[in-house]
């Protein structure tokens, strides 16, 4: 799996499986290609809005029609192949409002329509694992409740790219943690991806093999998790120790009344030989970068 970070006013955090879960074998399910978009204006000015990517990294594409570069999904092309790439996307996003008087199952018979795909028993099937009643009405669910709902349409269909905002939302930690095994299982056959996006680190911790953080639009870092948590370490000091040679190579440093503590690079730690040295998790590295 491949984790996205992006930080913008909510820090998202994002993560993609790779199709076949091997990290090295570089078998994307959605590439996007220098894509373009054109404004007469925007603000009053010109605009030509270019978004490069390296394989791997991902955008919203359906947003605007593009000018030009390419996006492929599962090897298509999206534009020239959408309703194919659509059928075999699943989705499910974060704050969906349902009908609030409509039954469970009478949601599914409007949702199955759209995919040739679409296993009746396969959608029983996670209802029943999630312990969601048919006959509910949307409104009788709560919100942890209408999470599994919407991941049961989404995963009912046989789709080989799911499409997951906030999946463990509202989630209590057991129920979060089977989901995340649920994901697991999902990709084993090497023939499903997903991009799951999360606020919680615990769960990238527990699946992310593959790591690119955005910060302001800039690409931070893109590799492998274990080395991207081995690019940095956490140093702290007392106040006599924070002297002006190291303040350049200190990310995201805080003071108090007993010294400080900062995020470095391991490549300059033979300058900060002085300091307190502990390794460095996801949190603190996103911490640390965000107040850089």
């Amino acid at each position: 799996m491949s984790m996205l970070v992006s930080s913008d006013e909510e820090i998202p955090l994002f993560y993609e499986v790779y199709e076949g879960n091997k990290p090295d074998s570089k078998q994307f399910a959605k590439v996007v290609d220098t894509l373009r978009k054109r404004y007469a204006q925007i603000f009053g000015q010109e605009a030509d809005i270019t978004l490069v990517f390296d394989r791997g990294n991902n955008a919203q594409s359906n947003l605007v029609h593009a000018d030009g570069g390419q996006v492929a999904v599962l090897g298509q092309d999206f534009f020239a192949n959408e309703l194919s790439c659509k059928q075999k996307i699943g989705f499910m996003f974060g704050g969906i409002d349902y009908y609030p008087k409509e039954k469970i199952k009478n949601i599914a018979g409007v949702v199955k329509r759209f995919y040739t795909e679409w296993d009746d028993n396969l959608f029983l099937d996670y209802l029943e694992r999630f312990e969601l009643e048919p006959d509910k009405r949307t409104d009788q669910l709560s919100d942890g409740m209408r999470v599994k709902f919407a991941l049961a349409l989404a995963l009912s269909h046989n789709a080989r790219l799911l499409i997951l905002d906030e999946p463990t939302s509202g989630l209590d930690p057991v129920s979060r943690d089977d989901l995340l095994g649920l994901f697991q299982e999902l990709i084993e056959d090497g023939d499903k991806s997903i991009l799951f996006s999360t606020h919680i680190t615990s769960d990238l911790e527990k699946c992310a093999d593959f790591i690119t953080y955005i910060k302001d639009g800039e690409i931070i870092a893109s590799k492998d998790k274990d080395a991207f948590l081995d690019d940095y370490r956490i140093v702290s000091g007392t106040k006599a120790q924070l002297v002006s040679d190291i303040d350049h190579l200190l990310i995201g440093c805080r003071t108090n009344a007993f010294g400080f503590s900062a995020m470095i690079r391991k490549s300059d730690l033979a300058a900060v030989h002085h300091l307190a040295v502990t390794p460095a998790d996801l949190e603190s590295i996103m911490i640390h970068i965000e107040r850089k």
